[in-house]
């Protein structure tokens, strides 16, 4: 017999993380490496929201058990900064508070999916998308659109890409991993395409704040109201708020879904701690002036690496819109001989530039096909460029 099942045996570390914490330890070892891997804002969580953290710590209402699908006053302004920001209406009832984004990803998937269920997934796709999808019996149908197309699917991929197995599409704009922000019109487009099919779709608003050069974020539960009731959204305040460490997330959707979903939480975690919930609270009813300011520090950074990353030949960098990430492709340099290594894949690209630059950034691999790496700038201006400085001065040699 197996030590380990199958079903766990299966699930590929989250690529990022793995990342992100080589980098960490090389660095704890004293090696002078600059992390490009993890997507987390270099800021401090906002005064007011630590202030309101610690109010709760202090408060015996919070040191005990809470409603398995999240403080009542929390889930009340959700709601209402989901109908601010995305025009979405919903009430208190149809959201769950999750431990972080990612648990809301899980849930969603376990609740809609039973075995054998296809997920159509633009790719390049976040790690945990598939891995969540496969945990839940589904299947993830990779539907890939590269930079000739700005990273942006069409209906016409997403047409011949269905299936009679098909139940849910996973739309994501801005994108992690590549910045991508679709227009208004495709957003309607798509989801109206979702509407037709009888599909549910499955959105991750979670960079809603994060765009740039005036595109506006859509949020595809307002732009295709054909959807109807068969819309669930993802959220939570780990990018827009600097609150990575914090763990809060939400789904919101019908109150079935909602309902199963809790059930699910209230065997698997119970709720949310409650002075993180609180800290969320003072968060999403709060003002953005925090927000506003970290994002003009986002923008910056994008347009440097940018500009650094285009001018080493045999890369192209695409301008992102959205999120705090770039993703070039690097094809161009695949093959070519850097400190005589020929890497032939992102992945061993990846790996030579963290053994030569000691600098770590993911490769295309984990997030679909080969020849793109995934570079975050949410980290101080300083360690950004002299990290794409030592990328700029290893690949700069290559024959």
């Amino acid at each position: 017999m197996p030590r380990i099942s199958r079903r766990i045996g299966s699930i590929a570390e989250s690529a990022t993380l793995a990342v992100d914490a080589k980098a960490k330890a090389l660095k704890a070892a004293g090696r002078p490496v600059i992390g490009f891997g993890a997507g987390e804002p270099d800021f401090p969580t906002p005064d007011y929201i630590i202030e309101a953290a610690v109010k709760a710590a202090h408060d015996p209402r919070f040191h005990r058990y809470s409603p398995a699908a999240g403080l009542p006053e929390l889930k009340s302004a959700i709601a209402a900064k989901t109908m601010r920001d995305s025009g979405y209406a919903i009430d208190a009832s149809q959201v769950l508070v999750t431990n972080g984004g990612k648990q809301a990803v899980y849930n969603t998937f376990a609740t809609l999916l039973d075995p054998g269920d296809e997920v159509l997934l633009p790719t390049p796709y976040w790690t945990t998308y598939p891995e969540s999808i496969r945990l839940a019996g589904g299947v993830p149908v990779e539907v890939f659109a590269g930079p000739e197309q700005g990273y942006l699917v069409t209906v016409e991929q997403l047409e011949a890409a269905m299936t009679e197995r098909t139940k849910v599409l996973l739309f994501v704009s801005p994108s992690n991993p590549t910045g991508a922000v679709y227009a208004p019109e495709a957003v309607a487009e798509i989801g109206r395409w979702a509407a037709e099919k009888g599909l549910w779709v499955v959105t991750d608003e979670i960079y809603e704040h994060l765009t740039y050069d005036g595109v506006p974020f859509t949020s595809i539960a307002t732009a295709a109201p054909e959807l109807g009731d068969r819309v669930v959204v993802l959220n939570g305040v780990a990018k827009t708020y600097a609150m990575t460490g914090w763990r809060v997330g939400w789904m919101a959707g019908p109150a079935d879904v909602i309902k199963a979903a809790t059930n699910l939480q209230s065997h698997s975690t119970s709720n949310v701690a409650n002075v993180s919930q609180m800290a969320a609270l003072a968060a999403v009813s709060g003002p953005l002036d925090a927000v506003r300011e970290m994002h003009t520090a986002f923008d910056r950074r994008r347009r440097a690496m940018v500009s650094a990353l285009g001018s080493i030949e045999g890369i192209e960098c695409p301008v992102p819109q959205g999120a705090f990430y770039v993703y070039p492709d690097v094809r161009g340099i695949l093959g070519r001989e850097i400190d005589g290594v020929r890497p032939s894949t992102s992945a061993e690209l990846a790996a030579l530039i963290l053994e030569k630059a000691e600098v770590a950034v993911v490769p295309g691999e984990a997030f679909g096909p080969s020849g793109y790496l995934r570079l975050s700038y949410a980290l101080g201006d300083a360690d950004l460029a002299e990290g794409v400085g030592r990328i700029q001065d290893l690949l700069g040699r290559a024959k």
